[in-house]
């Protein structure tokens, strides 16, 4: 694997980009060989290593998918995206995203725990091995990719500081520098930006802290170097750039729902039977399909009903939304 002494959040050359086509050869080309994401644990183990002047990542443990869907060509993942701290245009990100600095970069783990901590990225890696998740990411605003995610299980994370018997709901928050953020310098959302999800939601399996994506070190642009993907809400329920996390007892009070409590609640679950108050969340349409392309069916949970909905038994899904 190539491994190139260049800070991260600079340009990638499309010619140091595995292309798509020999990316999806290999994933075939390990299935083949019939060898299980647990038999390459080792590999992650000993290659682990700070992700600081790479753009190649580590080696990580093959995803056991269960979508049928094409992965989003990388091109699109990385060139249409939203990221209020860059600018409310889809294209703002990856034009201007590359001013932030991205090294060192550390994660400070607060409030109802037993152990309060600061984490670097490289302390971060060493938690668990890397695994690569592809899972689909949906908008509220009717568009959806599927992504080859790279990462670790968030619980890693937060185990690693010991919650208490009073922790029920975790806080992420994203790094604030205006400077770096042209975003920021615009009242649009009240900074930092910060998401939450209650504790079980934020243990589960499911719920991965991405580094990487398409084998590469997470592009600026889509969160570097560390976010939040969440794969059965909507996609601004992950937040990037994450600088601090903060167990708390009562739930937090989101970025969106302070901007619009009407249209953002804090579960954020894909549900396609409750609307967006301006459009219908019934259908989505793949990023690069194109406007005349047909749309998809919306999935209840993004169509991971069958791992999560024993989460919200019981719960009206229409009121908490």
């Amino acid at each position: 694997m190539l491994i190139l002494n260049k800070p991260m959040g600079t340009d990638i050359p499309s010619s140091q980009i595995t292309p798509e086509a020999i990316y999806q050869e290999r994933r075939l080309f390990f299935k083949s060989l019939g060898i299980a994401a647990g038999s390459m644990a080792f590999l992650a183990a000993t290659a682990r290593q700070s992700l600081a002047g790479m753009t190649a990542l580590p080696d990580f443990m093959r995803a056991n998918n269960h979508l049928s869907d094409a992965l989003t060509p990388f091109k699109h993942i990385t060139s249409y995206n939203n990221y209020y701290e860059f600018g409310t245009s889809k294209s703002d990100p990856a034009e201007y995203a590359h001013t932030l600095k991205t090294d060192p970069w550390s994660i400070t783990i607060e409030g109802e725990v037993a152990k309060p901590i600061t984490l670097s990225l490289d302390d971060i890696l060493k938690l668990a091995p890397l695994e690569e998740r592809i899972y689909r990411l949906r908008c509220v605003e009717g568009w959806s990719m599927v992504v080859p995610w790279v990462g670790i299980p968030l619980s890693a994370l937060l185990k690693k500081a010991n919650p208490n018997g009073n922790a029920k709901y975790v806080e992420l928050i994203s790094v604030q520098r205006p400077s770096e953020m042209v975003g920021q310098r615009s009242n649009i959302l009240d900074w930092p930006y910060n998401e939450g999800l209650r504790l079980d939601e934020a243990m589960h399996p499911l719920t991965i802290m991405a580094v990487g994506l398409y084998g590469k070190v997470l592009p600026n642009q889509n969160g570097a170097p560390i976010r939040l993907v969440v794969p059965w809400k909507y996609g601004f329920k992950s937040a990037k750039a994450i600088v601090k996390i903060k167990l708390t007892e009562k739930m937090p009070v989101t970025s969106w729902m302070k901007a619009n409590s009407n249209e953002y609640g804090f579960y954020a679950n894909v549900n396609p039977e409750v609307d967006h108050p301006r459009w219908s969340q019934a259908t989505e349409r793949g990023i690069g399909d194109g406007f005349l392309s047909k749309r998809r069916k919306t999935e209840m949970f993004n169509g991971y009903a069958k791992e999560v909905e024993s989460l919200y038994r019981g719960m009206d899904l229409r009121r908490y939304f």
